[in-house]
């Protein structure tokens, strides 16, 4: 892994936007830095926004946060080594009183997951996009449990790369750790289609509306 993760950024980039929050797009296996920021657009948001290169590079220009060994149950130890690298960069490029709104898809969605069950604190909205948890126990999963966070997980009906394991572990988990807007789109494979987008601007909006004013 490299020391920093590199990135892509929004026009209107700021560690210290007005709002007190700012997007981080965090892509799938297989893609790279430049896939999820065309969300921006359609969400509507003016959030600043980053989209981080997972570390691993797999060539052909595609990226990953880890290896798929067994699907649906990665090794624990790279997922943290990848949410270690998500917080150095976060570290580095963010003022420490901005909250992150995580917008992960498929293995971004995990990673997304990932920043709420180690530093809460730092997080408002975490989104995730045809995605899942990692099983076992993480650093605030205690604490969430007590504090119910806002999470949004949406996942398409016709989503067949996600395995089985996966989803029933995140069915399980979620309800118990988190306030939980669940969502399933008829029709939709391992993607991500207006409604769903339309169901992540409601999720996020609704977590802005409640920054108190001067917070930023």
């Amino acid at each position: 892994m490299s020391n920093l993760l590199s990135d892509v950024r929004s026009g209107n980039w700021s560690s210290t936007p007005e709002s007190g929050a700012m997007l981080v797009f965090l892509h799938g296996f297989g893609s790279n830095e430049h896939d999820l920021g065309s969300l921006s657009e359609p969400l509507g948001l003016d959030l600043p926004w980053a989209s981080l290169r997972a570390p691993l590079e797999l060539g052909h220009g595609g990226a990953a946060w880890f290896q798929i060994t067994t699907p649906g149950v990665p090794d624990a130890a790279p997922v943290q080594a990848a949410t270690a690298a998500i917080w150095a960069w976060i570290d580095a490029n963010v003022d420490p009183a901005t909250r992150i709104i995580p917008v992960g898809f498929s293995q971004g969605g995990l990673m997304a997951s990932q920043l709420l069950r180690t530093r809460p604190e730092r997080v408002l909205a975490t989104t995730i996009l045809g995605g899942f948890v990692l099983g076992g126990a993480q650093p605030a999963d205690e604490i969430i449990a007590a504090q119910r966070p806002a999470v949004l997980w949406g996942r398409g009906t016709e989503d067949r790369v996600i395995a089985p394991v996966a989803i029933e572990r995140t069915t399980k988990f979620l309800p118990e750790h988190s306030t939980l807007t669940a969502r399933t789109y008829p029709g939709l494979a391992h993607g991500i289609n207006m409604d769903e987008l339309n169901d992540v601007r409601s999720h996020i909006t609704a977590q802005l509306d409640l920054i108190p004013l001067g917070k930023s």
